[in-house]
Order: structure tokens, then sequence, then C-alpha cells
């Protein structure tokens, strides 16, 4: 008796020992010389061995040196309800080395959480903004409401497909509280309350990476964004899509996806671009506003910027792509209002890659304009470098 229960427990301690491949080894490299805290990325084929077996909600990813637990998230990239298709990590890696970490299966273990997130939402209260943010910047695009709204000639209302800036120095998210201050009290995010503000004026111009057409020294450019879809929004990206209806004499038939990763201050573009005829560029812009800021083009580099006052601080607005794709970059400056951009002009393509983003002087991250270029110059460096993740069983 005493031999058969010995041989009944060793059957159920084994039954609830995981194996030892229900671990995954991974390696992240970091081929440049600053340290880079970034999201990053796994794909369900590279998990399959575990999640053929358990829940998605049952990894996590540690640290392999210390087993800390870091933060991750789950994107549903082909819409199905279930969240287990990439799976996200916020790696740690110093410069010219190497990170390493386990992938694991606890389902005692808490997530690790992350005080900063991301988000993204449709904003029907709002006419039919769209609006996203992370711990660092905010931005906003404009829908059909909007547009009838604004040929119709109702105050407040904007016709563009500019892309719009919110002014943050908090890190925790302030789109839901704007827009409830807005709905009491008209203007509410245009006054600077301590956490920020918008004083942006986008108008007819790009804004800040809003696209068009270059030719004959004019911008053709698309009216408000005409749907949109939410592919995931959570502590580490927040992914969407934008569609446009057809526009331009090239009709260009437009689908725009943003993404935006926590620690930021770049969105990432990723258009999808047909057209029924052929178009000699694609042009990325950025609003030059009144003109009295200054310009720099890094075209061999991949990074644009403009550094203006606006109120009595400093914002500097900058475009980072890849130097392969670009065809020209022109700063054009006439006197109709909205009309004066800085544009990056992109060779012709179906598939169109950038990121635009911007930094504020009161959020804390800069200083002066050199402090920009060097983010800028960091960030077309991360283009060309992106961290190498190599997945082990």
């Amino acid at each position: 008796m005493y031999r058969i229960l010995l041989i009944i427990l060793a059957s159920g301690l084994f039954a609830n020992c995981k194996s030892s491949h229900d671990t995954l080894k991974i390696t992240v490299k970091n081929n440049l010389d600053f340290n880079r805290a970034e999201v990053v990325s796994v794909p369900y084929n590279k998990l399959y061995p575990l999640l053929k077996k358990y829940p998605a909600k049952s990894i996590r990813v540690k640290q392999k040196n210390d087993g800390t637990i870091v933060p991750l998230q789950w994107i549903d990239n082909n819409r199905d309800g279930i969240a287990d298709d990439e799976l996200l990590f916020l790696a740690d890696v110093k410069g010219k080395n190497t990170g390493k970490y386990i992938i694991s299966i606890d389902s005692i273990t808490p997530l690790a959480v992350t005080a900063n997130q991301t988000y993204c939402r449709f904003v029907p209260e709002r006419a039919d903004d769209f609006a996203w943010e992370n711990d660092r910047v905010a931005f906003r695009v404009y829908g059909q409401k909007g547009q009838q709204e604004a040929r119709a000639g109702v105050p407040g209302s904007t016709l563009s497909s500019g892309i719009d800036i919110w002014l943050k120095r908090v890190a925790y998210p302030v789109i839901n509280k704007w827009y409830a201050g807005h709905a009491t009290s008209q203007g509410y995010y245009h006054k600077d309350n301590g956490e920020g503000y918008d004083p942006y004026h986008v108008g007819a111009s790009r804004g800040t990476g809003g696209i068009g057409v270059w030719v004959n020294d004019s911008l053709m450019v698309s009216d408000n964004f005409s749907g949109y879809r939410i592919i995931a929004t959570g502590p580490l990206r927040t992914v969407f899509e934008l569609d446009y209806y057809p526009w331009s004499d090239y009709v260009v038939h437009e689908t725009k996806r943003v993404s935006l990763d926590v620690g930021s201050n770049f969105s990432k573009y990723e258009l999808s671009l047909t057209v029924d005829i052929p178009v000699p560029n694609f042009a990325i812009g950025i609003s030059l506003h009144d003109n009295k800021g200054e310009v720099k083009l890094e075209t061999g580099k991949g990074w644009f910027r403009y550094w203006e006052a606006i109120d009595d601080s400093f914002v500097g607005e900058g475009i980072v792509i890849d130097p392969a794709t670009i065809s020209d970059a022109v700063t054009n400056i006439i006197e109709v209002a909205d009309q004066s951009n800085l544009l990056v002009l992109a060779k012709p393509t179906k598939y169109l890659t950038y990121y635009a983003g911007f930094v504020w002087q009161k959020s804390g991250q800069v200083t002066t304009v050199s402090d920009w270029d060097a983010m800028l110059q960091k960030q077309s460096q991360i283009i060309a470098n992106p961290l190498e993740v190599v997945v082990e069983e």
C-alpha cells in the first residue's frame, strides 16, 4: 500500500510540473552605442510551441538575470477577438549590448504594470475627432462630420487631413479629461491648466505629418478621414487605421495605419496607397505656420524639423523616414494662410512608412533646439538599426 501511495503521489507531482520545453529564450541585441528602452515584438509563429498548450494570458516575460517580470501586451492583428497574434514586451538594452529574456508559463505571478500607457479612441462628442496619446505626446485628426460642419460654417469645426498635436507635460492620459472639460467649457483644452494644452493650429496645413501630392508648386490633399478601426490600445502600444475617400487628380486611395509606443515622441505611419493615375510623389508635411520658425533638412540622414515659438515656449516638430525613399525635400513658403509647409517628397510607392512627432519645451524633455535635433538623429538611427529579437526553444 505504501509503495502504491508513493507512485500515486509521484504521478500527481509530475502531472503538475511543466516540462523544460515550456519556456522560450529571447535575446534582444542593440547594435547602437546608446541605451534603448523600446517595445519589441514576437510573432505568433515563434510562440506556437507555448500557445498550442497554454492560453496567452498565462505567458510571462522575465529578465533572465534576475527573473524580473517585464510589461507585455498582446495584439489581435486579425481582429478575431482573441489577442494572441503578436506579443509585445518592453526591452531595456544598453548600448552595444544584448538583453536576455525568458518567456515562460506562469499564471500565478501578476502581470507587470506600467504606470504609463498608450490610448486611442473615436470622439463623437466633439464632432468626430480621432485622438491618440502616450506618456509623452498626443495627436488628433478630424472626421466627416467635422468636415460637413466646417463647410456649413459651424464655428470650431475643421476641414483638414492634417495632424493636430496636443502639448502634454504629464505622463498620465489626458484625452478623456480634456474632451470632458471641453464639453462643459468650450475651449477647455486650449488653456494650460498645468497638464498642457492645444495651442497648435492645423487649418488646411499638413500639421505634423499629414500627406499630399506636390505638383507644379501646388499641394493636393485629401479631405477628412472617412472611417476608422481600432486594432489595439494598451500599456505599450496603440494601433488604429484611418480610411480616406479617393483624393486628388490622381485618385489616390489611402489607408493609414498609425501606431504609437509608450516612451516615444513619434507616431509611426504605415500607408497603403493605390492610384488610378501615376503619381509624381507623396509629400509628407509640417506646417510652418507664420514662417517665423527654424527649418532644418537632413535629407541624407532622413530627418527634418521645424522649431517654432508657440505662446511663451518652443515646440519642435519632425519627420523621420528611410533616406532611400526620399526624392527631395522643399520648404514651401507662401502668403496664403495655412499653406506654408516643410515637405518631404517620397518616391511613388504602394506602401509608405514614416515617423512624425514633436517635443514641447515645457514638457521638460528638451531645453534647446539642439536637444530636439539629437532626438531626431537618434530616431533615424533606431529606424535604420531596429533591435534584433531572436527566439530559441
